[in-house]
Parts: structure tokens; C-alpha cells; sequence
């Protein structure tokens, strides 16, 4: 008497209820379906959700264009209801494309969407590391989507770095980095196809088995992807699907609730559509001044090596002398020279000088008559020991000097031969760019470039203080 709770006037089931003893897991797997449960009903019942919208409605959209200062080449702040991404858009030569490999060698992509999702956007604490295994697959779907809508490589040749940063998150941050990166695209002056729009869809099912009507949603909050049956993310413009994915807690789903689901995603995704267009405007398609331009030729791939130059001493020289932000070269058959400059004429000049280092005039000109009587001999070969009197000096660099041996043949000097003497810095060397040196070769190497000592004497200046 007194030893436990009364049993009396309870059921059979509730005795055994209140007798049994459960684990955590499944005290929360029967809370998890209650909650399911009671969801349902209340849409089912009332045709409203657990915010007040209908099933087929999306969430207030607002989009904030160029929000970042004029440096980001194109960046928007685009929010739906408690879900934030910060779409930016950065431009670049074909020389900043993400390389990668997979089973057929080493690849490169013009085209890259990198998805961020700081702890901080769901009110969380903690360590913000590498992209982990959901943000690789939220950011590969969303440049999927976009992928569809690019202009080719030859109307637009730079290369789209698009990055979405979500500041919240409250349902389907893929779906909102689908829309950011398409409007950061066009704010950065990319020509786009069209613009493309995401939107989640959500399904509630009736699990009672009393064959309730399966309700379909738009737009899906956290909760309702949490206490759903399906997540069906859906990608793509007025006229058709970029890209989509599908995950169910359920064994399937019938065709015709897959048509009537994607029916209801093509009115929300033309509604996202015609809020994205009236952020956007009518202006046209520009790039921003802040963008550097690019030119584009092609050369003979026998001449790459001459552009370039040893150790890459010719090209940066060209690079430094016409002030461009890059050259660049593709080494393919034929090769491709991409020059990129914010400067029209300074590109116009660096295009000029690599034109006339190969040979080659921007204006068609008429081919020289060939010369009658035998070839002229070929130069006698370069070999160690050679010296070679009044060389040119090309080109200064930290670790040494370049030296002209004969035209277009170059050697090059490291700053531990110019003299016996210990020299620390190249600015002691009493040395300067055209200046003519006697040199003796040291080293012919398999790729035919040379290695020379300096012979001719110059002044060597003390090391610069406090080096």
C-alpha cells in the first residue's frame, strides 16, 4: 500500500504505458511524429502554415543590389523571409580558373560557385574550418543551376568566381545562393542567358492511414523541411529546369504527385523571377569599371618559349614595362596570348610588343620576297666554356641577370656568379639594363638554356644598411 502510482479506472494501454520504461531515441522519435502529425492537420484543417502563409506561397523577398563598395565586381544582398545569402561575383583571366583532377588528368573550370555557411547564420557557436560535406554538395547544386545560363567563352572570356555567403539561414540556402549568384553575375556585368531562380518544395504527408490528401508546399521553412516528407529543390528560368534534387523520408513518391509538385515549383520560381527583374531594372549589361578588359590572339605555339622567356624573364618584362595586370598564355596548338588591363592602351601597346617579338604586325602586310641563292649557314652551337664579349644585359632580376649571348638566345647569370666577391643584394651589383658585359658559359642544360659567369669587372657596393 502507498508503494506506486494507482492503476485504478486506467486502461489496459496505459498501464503498460506507465509500467514501461523507454529510451531517449525513441521518446524523441514519438514526439518528432506527434509533431508531424499535428502540423499536417493544422494545414490540412485551416490552409495555413506555421507563419500564416498559404501552401502555395513564397516568403517576402528583398533584394539589395551592389551593397559592397565598388572594388567587389558585383555583389547583392538577397533575403526570403529568414533566409540571407551575400552573393559576390569577382572576374578574372583564363590564367585564375579553378584547377582540378579527376579520372582523365587535370582539368581547369571557367565557371566556379563556392557556398559558405558560417555556424553564426543559425545562431550557433563554433569552428569555422574547410568546406565540409554539405557545403560542397549546397554549392555544386546551385553552380549546376547557374552553369545552364552562362554566355560562351567566346562572347564573355573571363573567368566567374561566384561566392554566397549566408548570413541566415531558415530553409533552403542552396535555393537562395542560386538566386544571389545569378544577380551578383549580372551586377558584375556577366551577359547571362536569363536569370535563374530556386525554390524548395516541401510535401506533408498523412501517415495515419486514413488516406488523407497529400499536401504540397512552397517555399519550405526549417521546420517544415525537418518535420516533412520531402525536400525537392527546383532550379531554372521561365522556360525550363537547370537543376534539381530530391530527398524523401518516405519509400516513393507517384508520378502525378511528382507533376503536380513541379507545377507548383514553376509558379514560385516565376514569382521569385519577376522579384529578381524588378530589383534588377532595365539598365543595361555593363562591366564595371573596376573590371580589367581582355584581349585575346593567337600566336604559333613554337614561340611560347620566346614570349616567356627564361624563367619567365621576357613576359614580366613586358608586364612591367606596358603596365598591364596580366599576360597570360594558353599552350595549345595554336597558342592563345590573353592580355588583361584596365587600360585599353595599355593593352593596345602590350598587345603591339608581343606581336613584334614574334614576328608578327597587327596590320596585314605583304610577305617579303624569299632571298635567291642558298640558306645562309646556321650559327655554330653554344657550348660550355664559350665566351661571348659585349652581351647585352637584358634584364635585372632579385636572384641575378639576364644577358643577350645572340639574338634571340639569352643566358642568364645567378647573382653567386657575377663576381668572386660575396654579393647579398642585386642593387650592390654597380650593374644596370643595358649595359654590355664579356660572359663565359658554365652550363648548357637538356632543354637547350644557358648558364653564364660574368668576366668584366664592375663596382660592388656595400650591402644596404640594416640588411
Amino acid at each position: 500500500e502507498g508503494e506506486g502510482p494507482s492503476t485504478a479506472g486506467k486502461g489496459e494501454d496505459e498501464v503498460l504505458l506507465a509500467s514501461a520504461s523507454f529510451e531517449e531515441a525513441e521518446i524523441r522519435g514519438a514526439l518528432k511524429k506527434m509533431a508531424c502529425e499535428a502540423m499536417r492537420e493544422i494545414v490540412a484543417a485551416t490552409g495555413e502554415r506555421t507563419d500564416g502563409r498559404s501552401t502555395t506561397q513564397v516568403r517576402p523577398i528583398s533584394v539589395e543590389m551592389a551593397p559592397l563598395p565598388p572594388v567587389v565586381h558585383g555583389s547583392v544582398l538577397f533575403t526570403r523571409g529568414e533566409t540571407q545569402a551575400l552573393g559576390t561575383t569577382t572576374l578574372g583571366d583564363s590564367s585564375m580558373a579553378q584547377r582540378y583532377e579527376d579520372l582523365e588528368g587535370e582539368k581547369r573550370k571557367r565557371f566556379y560557385l563556392q557556398y559558405a555557411f558560417p555556424p553564426f547564420s543559425v545562431g550557433e557557436v563554433g569552428r569555422v574550418g574547410s568546406p565540409g560535406r554539405r557545403e560542397v554538395g549546397h554549392g555544386n547544386l546551385a553552380e549546376r543551376a547557374l552553369r545552364a545560363a552562362l554566355p560562351g567563352e567566346d562572347e564573355f572570356p573571363y573567368v566567374i568566381r561566384t561566392e554566397s555567403l549566408i548570413t541566415e539561414s531558415c530553409g533552403s540556402s542552396s535555393m537562395a545562393s542560386v538566386c544571389a549568384g545569378a544577380l551578383s553575375m549580372r551586377a558584375a556585368g556577366v551577359p547571362l542567358k536569363s536569370l535563374v531562380a530556386g525554390v524548395a518544395m516541401g510535401l506533408l504527408l498523412d501517415e495515419s492511414g486514413e488516406g488523407g490528401e497529400p499536401i504540397i508546399l512552397t517555399d519550405i521553412l526549417g521546420s517544415e523541411d525537418a518535420l516533412g516528407t520531402m525536400d525537392f529543390k527546383v532550379a531554372g528560368n521561365e522556360v525550363g529546369i537547370s537543376a534539381f534534387q530530391l530527398d524523401i523520408k518516405c519509400e516513393g513518391l507517384s508520378i502525378e504527385l511528382m507533376r503536380r509538385a513541379l507545377r507548383q515549383a514553376r509558379e514560385g520560381r516565376l514569382h521569385i523571377l519577376s522579384e529578381m527583374r524588378k530589383a534588377c531594372g532595365d539598365s543595361e549589361v555593363r562591366l564595371p569599371p573596376g573590371v580589367g578588359r581582355i584581349r585575346s590572339f593567337a600566336v604559333p605555339s613554337k614561340v611560347v618559349g620566346k614570349i616567356i622567356g627564361p624563367g619567365g624573364a621576357t613576359i614580366n618584362g613586358l608586364i612591367s614595362d606596358t603596365g598591364v595586370d596580366n599576360i597570360s598564355i594558353d599552350k595549345s596548338d595554336p597558342a592563345v596570348v590573353t592580355i588583361t588591363s584596365t587600360s585599353d592602351e595599355a593593352i593596345a601597346l602590350a598587345e603591339a610588343q608581343v606581336r613584334e617579338l614574334v614576328g608578327e604586325s597587327g596590320a596585314a602586310t605583304e610577305r617579303a620576297p624569299r632571298p635567291s641563292g642558298p640558306p645562309p649557314p646556321p650559327p655554330p652551337p653554344i657550348r660550355v666554356d664559350d665566351i661571348y664579349e659585349a652581351c647585352e644585359i637584358k634584364n635585372m632580376v632579385p636572384f641575378g641577370v639576364f644577358v643577350a649571348l645572340r639574338p634571340g638566345v639569352d643566358g642568364f647569370c645567378h647573382i653567386s656568379e657575377l663576381s668572386e666577391q660575396y654579393i647579398k643584394s642585386i642593387d650592390q651589383v654597380g650593374l644596370k639594363r643595358g649595359d654590355a658585359v664579356d660572359v663565359r658559359v658554365t652550363e648548357v642544360n637538356k632543354d637547350g638554356k644557358y648558364r653564364v659567369a660574368v668576366l668584366t669587372d664592375f663596382e660592388i657596393a656595400p650591402p644596404p644598411a640594416g640588411r
